[in-house]
Parts: structure tokens; C-alpha cells; sequence
């Protein structure tokens, strides 16, 4: 058991209930255990937060400035000080959780139960493909003479950033699909014993869009295979969206940002010619490619060889043959590097 009695960890894993989602977020990104507990008053466990819990916030369309109260698990799974430690694991088996708060019997949080294994890294065996064979006119000139997935980023390629990310989230097997200057990616990476993966490249003739590439994939996978566009930056940790998608059996899952536009003017609201309201330049949220997918074989299946297609006629595809499909939502942070601004805000980030 971690005993929370200790300031160090308190920090790590206790928020009060007037705190912010987005306070659940820096807390739960500091630590790879995935779990906050959230109190009240002196000391009394008001319940728990996991990462899920946040994502199912942000598709209801709340935000990080709603309080952890729109989104804690109010009646977790809990254990008294005086139940061991071994039955206490036997209980987290039987639960099949990772986490289990230890209260006194006046409900007042004492500690934490953590499943053996919790938060240690796991070697996936799904194949990894990046996106990386576009000609990315919108940062032209930088793109003239280099391909956009090779374009520094802090001082070495963003594509770079994308596999050592990926790699060290636990993937080692990574497809490349190239097809603008694609030498000179081949060049760096070559078969990625260099950085401690296995690569290998599918070879685009012409433009396939965002999906079309994977019909040439030469050996249907049989497992899920996770896509990303080779100028996307994140934080995100893909073996999160992995389990999203095992989780809800999903076929065809995407990860998507929520993304705010405000009205530059006072809206009107009428019924026929009569004014019934006023919106003072209001707040737009909806949901946003984020870039990101995770698709099983037969979705994949579902591609024509060497036919263009992009990833949203896919999906369409996919729900056409009654597959399911989910939506991943995103609170890390993400940047599509497009524009010549985006390639300067991603330097001047810590990536």
C-alpha cells in the first residue's frame, strides 16, 4: 500500500473537490498510474477520476474548467486499513482494476492498493503505420527540397519525434508510407535499427490520401493497427487510444479534439420575425480530426488496392457494413503542423 499520510505522495495522486478537470489532467499526466482521488472537507474520499472518465467528460462537451465534481466515480471500489495486502490484490484481480483506495471506517482516504504491474510499460505487438508522403504545399518553401515529415522540429525530424514517442510508449513495429522525397526519409531511418525499432516502407506511386495507402500493405495484419499522420505532434500516449478501442470493441476508432470557435458578433436568436433571444458572440464547440486511428483487418479489408481513399470515406465505409465505430477524445496536447505558424509553434514547444 502507498500510504498517503506523506506530503510527496498526496501530491501525486489527492485533489480536493473544487478543483478543475484540467487540474485532473496535469496530475494525472505527472505519474503513469492513471488515477486521481478526489476529497472533500476533512479528508473524506469523494470518489476517484480516471483518464476514461475524463475523455467520456469531454464527449458530453464539457471542458478543463468544469469542476472534477461533473466527472468523478462517486461510490468507487474501496478497502478498510485492516484488509491485507494479499487480499486486498485478490480483490483488484477479481474486479479486474489496478487501483484500490484504502479509507478508515470513518471513509477518511488513508492510502492506495496498486496492482502489481500497474503503470509499467508493455511491449505491443500491433503494427504502427505513419502517414508520411505528402507534399505539404502550405509550408512551402520549407517542404521544396524536403519532405514535411522530415522537417526539423527542436533540432531533429518531427517524424523522428512521432517514432521515438511511439516506441517508447511500447510499439516497435513501424510502416512508413512515403511517396514526396521519400528517399530522403528511407535515408534517415533505414530499417530503424538505429532507433531501436524494426521499419519497413510501403512505397506510394501516387497520392493515396490518408487511407489509401494501407491497401498496400503486402501481409494482412491480424492485429489492430494504429494510423497517424506523419506532421501530427502530441503528448497523447497511443497505447491509451489502444486500449479505448479493445475496451469498447470497437472496429474503427478515431481520436478527435475538441475545438472551440466564438461568434464574432451578437447573435440574433428569432422565431419567424419575432426576437426571443440574444447570445452575446457565443462559444461553438464541436469535435475535430485529430489525426489518429486505430483499425482492425477486416476494416482494412475494406480498401481497394492502390485506390485512393481517404480516412473519414473509411469510417463511412466502415458504418455502411454496420462496423463500430468510436471516437477517442483528446486532452493532451496536439499540433498539426500544416503552416509555416504551426512549424514555429511546435519549436518553440518542448516536444
Amino acid at each position: 500500500m502507498i500510504s498517503l499520510d506523506q506530503e510527496e505522495s498526496r501530491v501525486k495522486f489527492v485533489l480536493e473537490q473544487n478543483k478543475t478537470i484540467g487540474d485532473a489532467v496535469r496530475l494525472l499526466n505527472d505519474h503513469s498510474l492513471r488515477i486521481v482521488l478526489v476529497i472533500e472537507g476533512s479528508n473524506k474520499l469523494r470518489g476517484v477520476i480516471t483518464d476514461g472518465d475524463i475523455r467520456r467528460g469531454l464527449i458530453r462537451g464539457l471542458d478543463l474548467s468544469n469542476f472534477v465534481t461533473e466527472i468523478v466515480k462517486s461510490k468507487p471500489l474501496v478497502v478498510t486499513s485492516d484488509v491485507p495486502p494479499p487480499l486486498a490484490r485478490q480483490i483488484m484481480q477479481a474486479n479486474a482494476v489496478q487501483h484500490l483506495p484504502v479509507v478508515s471506517h470513518e471513509g477518511k482516504l488513508l492510502g492506495i492498493h496498486l496492482l502489481d504491474g500497474a503503470g509499467q510499460k508493455i511491449r505491443n505487438p500491433e503494427l504502427f503505420v505513419i502517414m508520411a508522403g505528402g507534399k505539404g504545399t502550405r509550408l512551402w518553401p520549407h517542404t521544396q527540397n524536403c519532405p514535411k515529415p522530415m522537417l526539423p522540429v527542436n533540432g531533429k525530424p518531427m517524424l523522428q519525434h512521432i517514432i521515438e514517442r511511439a516506441r517508447d510508449d511500447g510499439f516497435q513495429k513501424f510502416v512508413l508510407a512515403i511517396n514526396y522525397l521519400g528517399n530522403m526519409i528511407k535515408e534517415h531511418f533505414g530499417d530503424g535499427s538505429e532507433f531501436g525499432v524494426k521499419i519497413e516502407y510501403l512505397q506510394e506511386e501516387q497520392p493515396l490520401g490518408t487511407a489509401g495507402a494501407l491497401s498496400l500493405i503486402s501481409a494482412t495484419p491480424t492485429v489492430p493497427v494504429l494510423v497517424t499522420n506523419g506532421d501530427v505532434l502530441t503528448d497523447v500516449k497511443y497505447s491509451e487510444i489502444l486500449d479505448f478501442h479493445k475496451r469498447y470493441g470497437a472496429k474503427a476508432t478515431m481520436a478527435v479534439r475538441q475545438y472551440e470557435w466564438q461568434h464574432p458578433f451578437g447573435v440574433v436568436r428569432t422565431n419567424g420575425m419575432e426576437i426571443i433571444g440574444f447570445d452575446e458572440k457565443p462559444v461553438t464547440r464541436t469535435h475535430i480530426n485529430a489525426g489518429i486511428y486505430i483499425l482492425e483487418p477486416d476494416v482494412l479489408g475494406l480498401l481497394s488496392k492502390n485506390t485512393p481513399c481517404n480516412m473519414p470515406e473509411l469510417f463511412i465505409k466502415a458504418q455502411n457494413f454496420r462496423h463500430k465505430t468510436m471516437a477517442y477524445p483528446m486532452h493532451e496536447p496536439w499540433l498539426d503542423v500544416g503552416r509555416p505558424v504551426d512549424l514555429e509553434k511546435a519549436n518553440e514547444r518542448n516536444t
